[in-house]
């Protein structure tokens, strides 16, 4: 079902556990509505949540003035309000690139979330991610100049220090790897081994 909010399909029962995705600059799309789809056959409840309201960028220039002009303390409560909508049934938060980073942001915000998924996303430094109370699964690549050594070394320190369940993987792949629709970065082994991890994560 689409709406403004986002793209929903329940189609696996009321009473089963959620996902709420979150898309990357490209927006909510046909990949991001399949990955819903794809979590609804293996019984979640999927909501893909539409930061852009339903925009569609064309093109990367398209797509980094939504961000650059993106109200992001909305996108967060819009967020929140997605996984407080979805409770009590447990609710886990699954985020690709730019929206793996607002997954991990919104789960340091988020007591009551289950877990957090982080497909190559990292928020800046200067986001506290000490509170986050969720397990967390981080899919990240190796010589990505979007997510550095550095930067993955620093999330690591700071989510393990403040006693986070955490497992990160690294792949030897390009960043949106996971993206069947851009086959210049698509990586169908390393896909298929994340789809893998991230089911077997979320269903423990």
């Amino acid at each position: 079902m689409n709406s403004r909010n986002g793209y929903l399909n329940d189609s696996a029962g009321a009473d089963r556990p959620a996902v709420v995705i979150v898309h990357e600059w490209w927006g909510l799309n046909a990949h991001i509505r399949s990955v819903a789809d794809r979590f609804a056959r293996e019984g979640f409840i999927a909501h893909a949540v539409d930061l852009y309201g339903g925009a569609l960028p064309k093109n990367v220039a398209e797509a980094q003035q939504l961000v650059a002009t993106g109200d992001k303390a909305q996108w967060m409560t819009q967020l929140t309000r997605a996984v407080s909508e979805l409770r009590p049934r447990a609710v886990s938060l699954v985020g690709f690139s730019m929206g793996g980073a607002f997954a991990l942001a919104t789960a340091a915000h988020v007591p009551e979330l289950r877990s957090c998924v982080s497909f190559y996303g990292a928020p800046r430094p200067e986001v506290d991610l000490k509170p986050t109370r969720a397990k967390v699964l981080g899919h990240f690549v190796r010589n990505d100049s979007w997510v550095p050594e550095e930067r993955l070394a620093q999330l690591d320190a700071e989510l393990r220090g403040a006693d986070v369940p955490l497992t990160l993987h690294r792949y030897d792949a390009q960043h949106s790897f996971f993206d069947e629709q851009r086959p210049e970065v698509y990586a169908p082994e390393p896909a298929k081994l994340a789809w893998e991890r991230t089911l077997a994560f979320l269903k423990t």
